[in-house]
């Protein structure tokens, strides 16, 4: 019976397998990066708002507290957005004629809400309480960041999946004292420590406010 294949093919059909084999792999590598790259998670992006609201200004400049205007972050899952009544406090008085403000002094005398567009947005099918993540010590900077030096607001983390999970998993990296929950600041520059006490610090906040590393899927998908 003559020879179907040359002796050649044995040594193609091994180079083709490795190229399929490496190909495959190289584009699962090139996807799994393009997910979780800022271009699809949405890191360091700065959306257009009807106001350009400084963070840096009212929260570093004059000490404003991020509960004044963001008044429900203590007892719900969201931590609500300032009404115009709560702008207009200050800016009746404050530059009450700058052009920049006048969206915020048409929303006051037409009764209108500004329609602020959300910076961090998670899907809809991820569940997310603010008030028990403040409770438990875990300050905002650790999912907002530097805020306090925003010009303008900006997603400061992934906000993915694996994201979330390093946090639950070890949750002692991001607690702190309570006083220092809405501090917009590392906790390394709040407390003059060296790093061994810092990390027993936080070890036994851990321990005082009966932090739990929750990773089962109902915590974050209901």
């Amino acid at each position: 019976m003559p020879q179907l294949f040359s002796r050649a093919a044995d040594t193609w059909f091994r180079m083709i397998l490795a190229v399929l084999v490496i190909g495959t792999g190289v584009s699962v590598g090139i996807a799994l990066a393009v997910a979780r790259s800022p271009y699809l998670t949405g890191q360091n992006r700065v959306p257009a708002q009807p106001v350009p609201f400084s963070h840096q200004h009212h929260v570093s400049d004059i000490g404003i507290d991020c509960r004044y205007c963001h008044r429900a972050v203590e007892t719900s899952a969201s931590a609500g957005l300032p009404t115009t009544q709560i702008c207009m406090n200050c800016h009746r008085q404050v530059f009450a004629d700058s052009e920049m403000l006048a969206p915020v002094r048409a929303s006051y005398r037409r009764r209108i809400p500004i329609v602020w567009n959300r910076v961090h947005d998670l899907p809809d099918y991820v569940y997310f309480n603010h008030a028990i993540h403040v409770h438990k010590g875990i300050g905002c900077y650790s999912c907002h960041g530097a805020v306090g030096e925003m010009p303008l607001i900006r997603q400061d983390a992934p906000l993915t999946m694996k994201w979330c999970l390093d946090c639950h998993r070890d949750p002692q990296r991001h607690v702190r004292p309570k006083k220092f929950v809405y501090s917009p600041q590392p906790l390394e520059s709040l407390i003059d420590t060296d790093q061994t006490s810092l990390t027993h610090l936080r070890s036994a906040l851990v321990s005082e406010y009966q932090i739990q590393s929750k990773v089962d899927c109902y915590t974050c998908h209901r």
